[in-house]
């Protein structure tokens, strides 16, 4: 259903909804914790118990409410431990599924609970099945101790495309880790899941037709992180889907009204397929398997050989996929090899097109057709627009919104997916144990915000809005726990801006913490970067020390210990900064009520923490391309963390109060430069240095100021260790200035603390 036959679907679920019978006395007016909310829930009098002798009950040949029923059955079993018995016809009482054509609507369903049972209708499975999940929540919800509290809701979703990307190329997961996350999707009532698998790191799907792609293409050199995932430098990264797992996923997706949508990038991110059958590229030469981040310049050849591969390819992966879209990439194809080849250029001129960027449209548009012929619809990101597209083309807007403005407004379908803001990879928080990844601070409410639907967009084109798709792209997120922190609870927001028709942050919020309890319940370890406590340290007078307590999204009451103890819900209360003597352990937590809403979070504060700090608590000094990178190398069992703009090696420590003279230990360490980035090495810094290794250098005020210290990066020797030097004598607050020398590449050298003494 179009966003705009929302309300219309609403009131007439409204009318034909079956009235739950009503009862006398007060109505609880204790939150309900559902996500999404629905469109329509009103409170009633009473509860329903659910007990050993509850049954659920579904009409005499009804296929769909059976399905749905044995679905709903091994969640009551797991949320409660009782199993209640399924029961073909005219059951009393319990909880009743019905598929019934007075519910309009596809996945729309209304939920009915009084202290007689609960009624769960709706006219397709898919609705029944949600039907089912928003009962599920109401059971798992703690408002529901004394009984599932007696409802009216009438729902339906805002959007018909309410997805999740994830890519699998960069880094690999399992069949069993995929279907944990279509379980949490389809709790989420997310529907769609949007499966990439190839790109210049690997190709993930076997083609039977073309076996190299994945005994070549599957597998790369191990870079940096990745050693330790392979066990060695020499034991190549791998990994491939077989066709039957494949399947298997696409099955148990569909069995929880998921559809997978499979992304075969072109013409660019080609270089694991040209790896592997070379005869493909443009580039005319041997490459390797990828092993740089960023954008690779592999491209595609456009001779009727490289068309009849894609096609043998497509028609394999539609047998696989029964999703009506397939997704084919097209974005940051670099050119460069199409503007070297004699080949294509005299192929665009046989075909009358002036540059490259037509003849990216060209080949875009010769793959839908295609896939026209075959009933389905090519889906592509937003740089698909810049040559001639089919009219059928689906656009997936991810250079921000822009692209979903330009192409709807054309008459093309869109799905909203722009980067920073529903890009997972972008870390979440700002806090000291946040993992490795792009620090952009994209948090849960900077999700939430997020209006799917551009102001640009004009109203008699918004029709063309299909939803939106957060997109969980690998590169920092080597295993599954990573994973699970940067999609959870995130996933909650996009899933609720998709369903219900209004936000409301301040509800959803406070709903979350049962969320947070589910995902635990069901294995999932979710970030918990919205609730946890950031304590921020300043100088006082006369040793003491002032901090400072927050937390992202201002819910709760912070609590903290100065007794180095953990905080709990009797623990003082957080008014204001408070002056603590040092040393002293703050630790500190929020909580609603006596719940703890995150794990508690503590600072050792003493006269050196406070002359020190990490790469995280310095400023870069001109943020092209900012990472937060682990370290191949563990330290004491852990891996190194450490922020550094890629593009510019150069740090500052703003507002030093510097009185005298100051020795100066800084820890660097050495890590593999593994990235591609194309053009963007023009806006690559290089400063002048006076010998091979380089120095780091300390400037006052600005990164041209007076050099204070000049330490050759040699003592080194290409790895950890903490070099020490002296500050001359300075008086006044002012900001220090840390640089490389050099220029990054091959390798690059990193900050990671800075004592002073």
């Amino acid at each position: 259903m179009r966003r705009f036959l929302f309300l219309a679907l609403a009131a007439g679920l409204s009318a034909c909804a079956s009235q739950p019978r009503q009862e006398s006395g007060p109505v609880d007016q204790t939150p309900l914790s559902l996500i999404p909310m629905p469109a329509q829930l009103q409170r009633l009098p009473g509860h329903f118990r659910l007990d050993a002798s509850t049954t659920i009950n579904v009409a005499k040949g009804d296929v769909q409410a059976k399905r749905v029923a044995n679905q709903l059955q091994g969640w009551i079993r797991q949320a409660r431990g009782i199993t209640p018995a399924i029961v073909e016809g005219k059951g009393k009482g319990g909880i009743a599924l019905a598929t019934t054509a007075s519910v309009k609507g596809r996945e729309a369903y209304t939920l009915d609970v009084d202290a007689s049972g609960v009624r769960i209708a709706a006219n397709d499975e898919t609705g029944l099945f949600y039907g089912a999940v928003t009962y599920w929540q109401l059971l798992t919800d703690p408002a529901a101790h004394s009984g599932v509290p007696a409802v009216h809701i009438v729902d339906a979703p805002r959007f018909e495309w309410r997805g999740l990307m994830l890519d699998s190329s960069r880094h690999f997961q399992s069949v069993a880790e995929i279907q944990h996350l279509l379980d949490q999707m389809a709790m989420h009532k997310l529907n769609t899941f949007h499966w990439h698998l190839t790109d210049d790191q690997g190709w993930r799907l076997q083609i039977e037709k073309y076996p190299k792609l994945t005994e070549t293409g599957a597998c790369r050199k191990p870079v940096g992180p990745d050693v330790a995932l392979t066990g060695g430098a020499d034991t190549p990264y791998c990994g491939f889907y077989t066709q039957e797992e494949a399947k298997q996923i696409v099955a148990y997706a569909a069995e929880r009204h998921i559809t997978v949508v499979p992304e075969i990038e072109m013409p660019g991110h080609a270089q694991a397929a040209v790896a592997s059958y070379p005869k493909v590229g443009a580039g005319g030469k041997k490459l390797a398997v990828s092993t740089d981040w960023g954008v690779n310049t592999a491209l595609y050849n456009v001779d009727d050989g490289t068309f009849t591969f894609l096609q043998d390819v497509l028609d394999e992966v539609m047998a696989i996929f029964p999703s009506t879209y397939i997704h084919v990439g097209g974005d940051e194809a670099a050119k460069d090899e199409w503007e070297r080849s004699k080949t294509v250029q005299a192929k665009m001129r046989s075909l009358g097109i002036d540059d490259e960027e037509q003849m990216q449209g060209w080949f875009i548009a010769r793959i839908g057709d295609y896939l026209e012929k075959h009933n389905r619809h090519l889906i592509g990101w937003d740089e698909i627009l810049d040559g001639k597209v089919p009219a059928s083309a689906t656009v997936m807007s991810w250079r921000g919104t822009k692209g979903a403005i330009k192409a709807a407004n054309a008459g093309h379908d869109v799905v909203l997916a722009p980067s920073p803001t529903l890009y997972l990879d972008q870390l979440q928080s700002t806090l000291p144990d946040e993992q490795p990844g792009r620090p952009s601070g994209q948090t849960l409410k900077t999700l939430y915000d997020f209006e799917p639907v551009p102001t640009d967009i004009t109203a008699d084109k918004a029709k063309h809005v299909l939803g939106a798709e957060v997109t969980v792209f690998s590169e920092y997120l080597p295993n599954w726990y990573r994973t699970q922190h940067a999609i959870f609870p995130r996933m909650a927001a996009l899933a609720e801006r998709t369903w219900s028709p209004k936000a409301d942050w301040n509800g959803f919020i406070a709903r979350l913490p049962a969320q947070m309890s589910r995902y635990r319940a069901a294995g999932i370890v979710p970030s918990d970067g919205a609730y946890a406590a950031a304590i921020d340290v300043a100088p006082a007078t006369d040793g003491k020390a002032t901090v400072t307590l927050s937390n992202q999204s201002g819910y709760g009451t912070l609590r903290y210990t100065t007794d180095g103890s953990a905080p709990t819900a009797q623990s003082t209360a957080y008014t204001g900064p408070f002056e603590v003597s040092l040393p002293t352990t703050v630790r500190a937590n929020a909580f609603a009520g006596n719940f703890g809403l995150a794990g508690p979070r503590d600072r050792e504060i003493d006269a050196a923490s406070l002359l020190s700090r990490s790469s995280d608590e310095l400023a870069t000094c001109s943020d092209k391309l900012v990472l937060r990178l682990e370290s191949p190398e563990a330290v004491d069992g852990r891996r190194p963390v450490y922020k550094v703009d890629i593009m510019d090696t150069c740090w500052m420590w703003k507002g030093v109060k510097l009185d005298g003279r100051y020795g100066v230990a800084v820890t660097v360490d050495r890590l593999p430069y593994n990235y591609a980035l194309w053009k963007d090495t023009k806006g690559i810094v290089s400063r002048k240095s006076r010998s091979a290794a380089g120095e780091l250098e300390v400037h006052q005020d600005t990164c041209d100021g007076p050099k204070l210290t000049s330490i050759p990066l040699a003592k080194a020797k290409d790895g950890r260790a903490t070099l020490d030097g002296i500050l001359p004598k300075r008086e006044g607050t002012h900001d220090l200035c840390f640089v490389i020398t050099g220029k990054p590449g091959p390798k690059l050298w990193v900050l990671g603390d800075v004592q002073l003494r």
